[in-house]
């Protein structure tokens, strides 16, 4: 099977998910705006960041950033689980079509729909006084290293909607996304946390995606030094969790 043929395959199942977007509006207008009202929330009403120095501003909204690229992934889980149930991807698995294919035009339309929340993120954070002063190539580097994290965690709900296999099991699973998500530095530097639960931040992946980025846009709470890690562990996670998915996708009918 030819690169082409695959790649054909592959952006008609993306506008297949596109097209969703229009008779769903609601859902992908909620998905945008409930990072922005995350924001604000914790900017102005728990807002204060122990331990942070500088404009708390300056240090939130890299962490939100971070924060927006782990939520959000129920919807996509809920898409696999009902075209599952609904035998829509057992009809495309009858037809001639690169395995996978499915998969990769799901991700590929919640990775663009990632980027634009993601613009609008930051496009809300220039309005509340947030500046980005690493320059451009930094500017881009963050922006990669977020959709990366995206990407990344993207996988692994695929493969955890094709393992519950309903929507309903998915409600639960997706309740784990919050301590993770929140068991970072988004909102708070380890060192004012206590000691055990400070180290635990500091190994969550998103922790060091935050760090890296923050230090890129050149806003408090960044260190050098901390790219090679928000690099390492998205990828690491992508070696398990995208060919577990495929696999798991070719065995639904054997």
């Amino acid at each position: 099977m030819s690169a082409a043929y695959v790649m054909s395959d592959c952006w008609t199942m993306t506008r297949r998910e596109l097209a969703h977007w229009a008779r769903q509006p609601v859902q992908v207008v909620v998905g945008l705006v409930f990072p922005i009202m995350m924001l604000l929330m914790f900017g102005y009403l728990v807002g204060g960041g122990r331990g942070v120095e500088g404009d708390y501003v300056d240090f939130l909204v890299p962490g939100m950033l971070t924060l927006t690229m782990v939520f959000g992934l129920e919807g996509t889980m809920t898409a696999v689980t009902q075209d599952l149930n609904k035998g829509v991807i057992d009809r495309f698995r009858s037809m001639p079509m690169a395995d996978g294919a499915v998969l990769v035009g799901r991700s590929s339309a919640d990775m663009l729909q990632s980027a634009a929340g993601l613009l609008l993120m930051i496009g809300v954070g220039y309005a509340l006084g947030w500046r980005a002063t690493g320059g451009a190539a930094a500017f881009l580097g963050a922006v990669g290293l977020l959709l990366l994290l995206r990407f990344a965690m993207l996988w692994i709900g695929i493969h955890l909607a094709l393992v519950a296999g309903r929507a309903e099991l998915v409600q639960t699973v997706q309740i784990l996304v919050w301590p993770i998500g929140f068991l970072s530095n988004a909102f708070a530097l380890p060192g004012s946390m206590p000691g055990w639960l400070g180290t635990a931040v500091e190994w969550n992946p998103m922790s060091a995606t935050a760090t890296a980025v923050r230090d890129l846009f050149g806003n408090p709470g960044g260190e050098p030094g901390h790219v090679m890690a928000a690099v390492v562990w998205p990828l690491a996670l992508l070696v398990v969790f995208f060919p577990l998915a495929v696999r798991r996708f070719r065995r639904l009918s054997s």
